[in-house]
This record gives structure tokens, C-alpha cells and sequence, in this order.
């Protein structure tokens, strides 16, 4: 080209720009002898939109200061810029250099304004700046702003009187924010009369309309107007997006209508991610894992969402084996990086079936990934390994957290009486209260812990004391199971039957079962058929409360009661849940079920169990001998 000019330089720049050749962007625009402001504008664009590029833009910008008139459009885009990144100092530097230059007129500048402000966590300021805005600058691009960062806020009332004042400036997207902003602040019923008054007010729906109304409907459970809306669409030849499709599947979801939600799935896109997953989400939480796996593996694209759901599904229906399958899946994929509720997920299935060699793996996993150690994940780490046997490590844990708070003291107080620490769990209730961490429910129910297994009476008696009094924590019914079950151990049941004839709230199983085993301790069962009728009028289809009853007859020799209790079991079909336990061998876990000999190496296992039985009969037999025989020296 024999001669150019600024718009042929300004064009291969925008195209270099474009095609996110940045390096020959820049080499062309200071190369050009002659530059505009769009020259500028296209640069900083480019920059601002482009990940990793924000301090070139920050630069540049600076130096249109000195060359060039900053343009409304450059104003815009900084601020645009900012809002992405939080910088609400350098917001307000943006805002300075616009009232002195005169530029805060602008109505853009003004909607951007408003949003930085808001999305920056500065309500107030951005009410400033719209409420002392000339009347003139005010649009409806910037009432729209403002009516989005009142809802953001949770200011519905200040929205409603925005959105009221000046009509004339209300287009579409001014019904659609008002819509979406009362749906999401739980104000479905407005939400839905506002969207039928958008029609009776020559406004057009759109698919704006219709997903935020829709979401509406989920929240009421309105399932009539979901279904009228659907049809409606249907009826008018709209096809739905992937948006539109997800609100009408989760719609049907909640509503339990599972082959409605399931049809549109179907019909509309089958590999739309964002239908399938609320299917996903609602068949997992009814523990049908067969069939959340199957929609599962339909998506060729599987985002975090439905991966989080179904190791939390897994989690929940006790198949804690796919569970960590389907994550050794996912650490296999190099680009995938799972976050951090996959982990908390995982670490509590760990902690739930004290898989202490999968919980060590998922720290690994934690520590390799990058993953930041807030105070959720430190609280699953801490509880994984204090239920998996492991005080040590969950304690270091706890000492090298940076962000503590009251539930990670919790779980390690309760780690230290789970294991017989009494010292180390007192001693850290003190430092949690020194510390201004207020406790819990959850608190005083760990340190009734240590008390009961070590028989601190006074002690618990006065944490027992200090909640009402100290901290205004209502006990709850582990509170005074925990209360009785110390007075048992300790056999003092006259405490423990003075507490029951002062329940402030009506004894459930938990309490009744609770005295129950002190009556046992305390071989008083006279009180125990006292509270009998109460207990099987409760959970009379528990064989379990069946054969505690039955125990405790039995150790004092009442044996004609014992057969009352289990005739009366038999008669009421009651059943008594079967014994489980389980062990890792490798990745495999291997499940007994009391009289169950279906495991393909029972007959070794049986083998050995005779043995081990032989060898503590044996053991005991001494034992006994050992003690006669002191009793006679």
C-alpha cells in the first residue's frame, strides 16, 4: 500500500486484535505515525478482554491520559474492567478523573458507574452517583443499572420505587430485572403477577421473561402457570434454549414429576448439560443412583456440578466405593482440577466408613492440586482423621490451619473425646473461649462426652449448667441423654431419675434409651418397666429397643419378663437391624452382615474366626483362673 492513512492503520490493528496477536498489535500501534482515539480504544479493548493482559490496559490507559482525549467508550471499558477485578480503589480514581474532566455526564459512564459501584460492594456509593445524577443523564440503560444493584442488594422496596418513577425510560429489559430480581429474592408471588402485567402493558416476553418466571414457579411450586407457560411456548413455535429447557426441567423436578422433566430433556437437546443436571441433582437425593448414573454418563461434557452431585449422591446412599471410583476417574483427566466440595464430599465418606488410606490419598490429592486449606476443608480433614483413629494427624491439622473458627475447635474437641483426651479437649475449650470463639450446641456435647466415659460428674454437671446459664444454649435432646448416661456410668441413677421427672421437653427414644442402659448399669429393673410402655409406644416397630429390654431382664434373672418382652417382639413383627462391618483389603471393601455367608472366601474366613474364638477362650479361662486364685491367697 503505496499511502495509509489512520482507518487503514487502525484496521489491521483491530484485526491482529482480534485474532489475539497482541505482540503484533502492539508492534504495529507504536509504529503508526498517526493515531485516533479509536486507535487507543482498539488497543485497550483488545486488552481489556483478553485474560491476562489487565496490566497492559491499566498501562495504556495511563498514557491516553497525556496523548489523547480518554473517550467515553475508554472510561467504560476501565470500568468495566475494574467491576471484573474488585479494584474499588482504582474505581474510584476512575470516578475522580471523570468529574474532573467532566466526563460524569455521560450516561454510559453512568450505568457503568453504578454497576462498579455495586458489584464492588458499594450500594451506597452507587445510589449516590444515580440519586445525584442530572435528571437528563438518567436513561434507561442507567435506571436499569440501578434497579439490578438495589435487587443485588436485597433493597426490593428502593427497586420497586425505582422502577416506578419515570416510566416512560421502562423497556423489556426493565420488566425482565424487576421479574428476575424479585424471584431471586424470594418474592415469587410479585415476581409472577409482575410477569403477567408485562403483557397487559404491550410488553413483549422473552426467554428472559420466561426463565425468570419460571424460576419463580419452582420456588412456589406453582405448577399449573409452569405448564400453562410451557404450553404457551410450545404453542407459539418458540423453540427452547439450553437456559429455558434447565428451568422447565428443574421445574418439573421439584414438583416431582420426574417423566415430565425427563420428556423435555429428551425432546429438546439430548446433551444439553444444563437440563440433564437438575435430573442428576433430584435422582440422587432419592438415592436412585442407577439412574442419576446413566444420565450421567450420556454427557459427553461433564462439569463440576454434575461430578460434585454424584459423589454426593454416592456419599449420601452409602456406595462410598463409587464414590471414590468415579474421583480416581476424574484425577485421571490432567486439565481437571476437582474443587473444593468434591473434596469435602469425599473426605466425609472417608470419615463415615474410617477408610483412614483413601482419606491420606484425598489429603495428597488436596495438597498436589493447590487447593487453599480454608477452615471447611480443614474441619472434614481434622474430622476424617480423628474418626479414622489418627489424634496426631488431625491435631496437626488444627495447629497449621490459617482460618479457624468455632466448628473447626468442635471437630477437634470432639476428636479428643472420641479418642479418652480429656485434658487436651478441656484445655481447648478453654482456648477456644480465651480466643472470643463462641460455642455451641455441638461444643457441649463433645465435652459431655469426655465427662461420661471418664466419669467427671462435677464437671459435667457444670458445662451441662453453663450452657443456659453462661451462653443461653438451649440443651437438646443429646444434651440429656449425655446427662443420664453419666449419672448411669457413675451409678448415681437417682440423678439420672431426677432429671427425667425435670424434662423440660418430652423424653424421645434417645433419652428413654439413654435411661434405659443406666437402669441396666445400676441392675434397677423395676424403673426400667416403668419407662417400657413409653419406649414401644415411641418405636414399638424397633426390634433393637425389643432386646435391649430383654437384656436388662435377663441380667437380673427376671426371665418370665424376658419372654414377655420378646413374645410381645414377635407379635409386633418387630425387626432387629443385623450387625455390619467392613474392610479394606487393597481398593476393595469387603462387607459382613451378621449370619450372612455369602462372601466368596467364607469358608477360610470362618476357619480362622474358629481359631481366634479357640485362642480367647482360652485366654479368658486363664484370666479367671488368675483372679480366683488371688482371691483365695
Amino acid at each position: 500500500m503505496p499511502e495509509r492513512n489512520v482507518f487503514t492503520w487502525n484496521a489491521i490493528i483491530n484485526t491482529y486484535v482480534k485474532a489475539r496477536n497482541f505482540a503484533q498489535a502492539r508492534t504495529l500501534f507504536y509504529a503508526a505515525p498517526l493515531k485516533d482515539y479509536v486507535t487507543y480504544n482498539t488497543m485497550l479493548s483488545g486488552y481489556v478482554n483478553c485474560e491476562g493482559f489487565q496490566d497492559q490496559a491499566v498501562r495504556l490507559f495511563a498514557e491516553m491520559q497525556c496523548v489523547e482525549k480518554v473517550s467515553e467508550y475508554a472510561l467504560t471499558a476501565m470500568l468495566g474492567l475494574v467491576t471484573n477485578l474488585s479494584l474499588l480503589s482504582y474505581g474510584r480514581q476512575l470516578h475522580s478523573y471523570m468529574l474532573k474532566s467532566g466526563n460524569s455526564l455521560s450516561r454510559y459512564a453512568l450505568s457503568s458507574l453504578i454497576v462498579m459501584y455495586s458489584k464492588c460492594g458499594c450500594f451506597r456509593d452507587a445510589w449516590r452517583v444515580f440519586d445525584g445524577s442530572d435528571v437528563k443523564a438518567v436513561d434507561t440503560v442507567s435506571k436499569n443499572a440501578m434497579v439490578a444493584a438495589c435487587f443485588r442488594e436485597g433493597e426490593v422496596e428502593m427497586a420497586r420505587d425505582v422502577f416506578s418513577s419515570r416510566p416512560q425510560l421502562n423497556d423489556e429489559v426493565s420488566w425482565n430485572t424487576m421479574i428476575s430480581g424479585f424471584a431471586q429474592n424470594g418474592y415469587e408471588e410479585e415476581a409472577i403477577q409482575l410477569f403477567r402485567s408485562m403483557m397487559e402493558e404491550g410488553f413483549v416476553w422473552n426467554e428472559h421473561s420466561f426463565s425468570s418466571v419460571i424460576s419463580a414457579c419452582c420456588g412456589v411450586k406453582n405448577l399449573k402457570l409452569g405448564k400453562e407457560i410451557h404450553a404457551w411456548i410450545l404453542k407459539e413455535g418458540m423453540s427452547l434454549n439450553p437456559f429455558l429447557s434447565c428451568s422447565f426441567v428443574n421445574l418439573y423436578c421439584k414438583c416431582g414429576l420426574l417423566n415430565y422433566a425427563s420428556s423435555v430433556c429428551t425432546t429438546t437437546q439430548k446433551e444439553n448439560p444444563f437440563a440433564v443436571t437438575p435430573l442428576i441433582v433430584e435422582y440422587s437425593g432419592m438415592g436412585n443412583m442407577l439412574e442419576a448414573r446413566r444420565l450421567f454418563d450420556s454427557l459427553p461434557d461433564k462439569n463440576y456440578v454434575v461430578r460434585t452431585t454424584m459423589i454426593s449422591g454416592y456419599v449420601k446412599a452409602h456406595q462410598c466405593e463409587n464414590a471414590f471410583q468415579l474421583f480416581r476417574e476424574l484425577m485421571t483427566q490432567e486439565t481437571t482440577v476437582p474443587d473444593e466440595l468434591i473434596f469435602i464430599n469425599l473426605l466425609g465418606a472417608c470419615a463415615v466408613h474410617a477408610t483412614f488410606n483413601y482419606g491420606q490419598q484425598i489429603h495428597a490429592s488436596i495438597l498436589r492440586t493447590g487447593t487453599a486449606m480454608d477452615a471447611k476443608l480443614a474441619n472434614s480433614l481434622v474430622d476424617m482423621y480423628s474418626k479414622c483413629g489418627n489424634v496426631t494427624y488431625a491435631q496437626r491439622i488444627f495447629h497449621f490451619a490459617i482460618d479457624i473458627d468455632s466448628i473447626l475447635y468442635n471437630s477437634m474437641i470432639a476428636g479428643y473425646a472420641l479418642h479418652g483426651y480429656e485434658n487436651e479437649a478441656i484445655r481447648l475449650f478453654s482456648q477456644m473461649t480465651e480466643r472470643g470463639f463462641q460455642p455451641d450446641a455441638v461444643t457441649f456435647l463433645a465435652l459431655l462426652s469426655v465427662c461420661r466415659h471418664r466419669g467427671l460428674v462435677k464437671m459435667g454437671e457444670q458445662y451441662f449448667f453453663s450452657m443456659t446459664k453462661d451462653y443461653n444454649i438451649s440443651p437438646g435432646t443429646d444434651h440429656y441423654a449425655s446427662m443420664i448416661d453419666l449419672y448411669g456410668r457413675a451409678n448415681q441413677l437417682e440423678k439420672a431419675v431426677s432429671l427425667m421427672e425435670k424434662l423440660p421437653i418430652e423424653p424421645d427414644a434417645v433419652i428413654l434409651g439413654a435411661f434405659l442402659n443406666a437402669c441396666k448399669m445400676n441392675r434397677n429393673a423395676e424403673l426400667a418397666k416403668a419407662a417400657e410402655d413409653k419406649l414401644l409406644q415411641i418405636e414399638g416397630g424397633n426390634g433393637s429397643r425389643y432386646t435391649q429390654l430383654a437384656g436388662i431382664y435377663a441380667s437380673e434373672g427376671k426371665w418370665n419378663e424376658m419372654g414377655r418382652v420378646m413374645k410381645m417382639m414377635r407379635g409386633r413383627e418387630a425387626k432387629k437391624t443385623a450387625g455390619c462391618s467392613w474392610v479394606y483389603v487393597g481398593d476393595t471393601v469387603h462387607s459382613f452382615i451378621s449370619g450372612d455367608r455369602s462372601h466368596s472366601d467364607n469358608d477360610a474366613i470362618y476357619i480362622i474366626l474358629g481359631c481366634l474364638v479357640k485362642e480367647l477362650t482360652k485366654l479368658s479361662a486363664t484370666i479367671f483362673f488368675e483372679e480366683e486364685l488371688c482371691t483365695f491367697c
